[in-house]
């Protein structure tokens, strides 16, 4: 099975209040979102940024939309408006979590946006 950046299967949205980063990413294919809900878990989102987020993380499934919210405290440096870094505004951490790895299964890599094989 193929590892895949998360951009060929979803785009995500983001959004920022504070020290709290909110994130959603949408599956392109109704058929990724399965894939998206059985890796994207809130501990390997949280994992996959590091010291970025320094909170927790929750993650809010959205079936009918097939989309994964994810509310992650503490990912701002203190708020957008304290911190000088940044590159920790929530858009930056939305593009960031495209390049998230994900098993996509031979027979959907067809269906995958913008994606060739090596």
């Amino acid at each position: 099975m193929p590892s895949v950046k998360l951009q060929h299967l979803a785009h995500a949205r983001s959004g920022d209040k504070g020290n709290t980063s909110n994130i959603s990413v949408f599956a392109y294919e109704p058929e990724f979102y399965p894939l998206l809900k059985q890796q994207l878990t809130a501990d390997r989102f949280k994992a996959f940024y590091g010291a970025a987020v320094t909170g927790p993380v929750l993650r809010y499934e959205v079936d009918n939309i097939e989309a994964l919210n994810f509310v992650a405290h503490g990912a701002l440096g203190g708020g957008v408006s304290r911190s000088l870094a940044l590159d920790n505004y929530g858009k930056a951490l939305s593009a960031a979590v495209l390049g998230f790895l994900i098993e996509v299964p031979e027979e959907l890599v067809p269906r995958l946006r913008q994606y060739e094989a090596a």
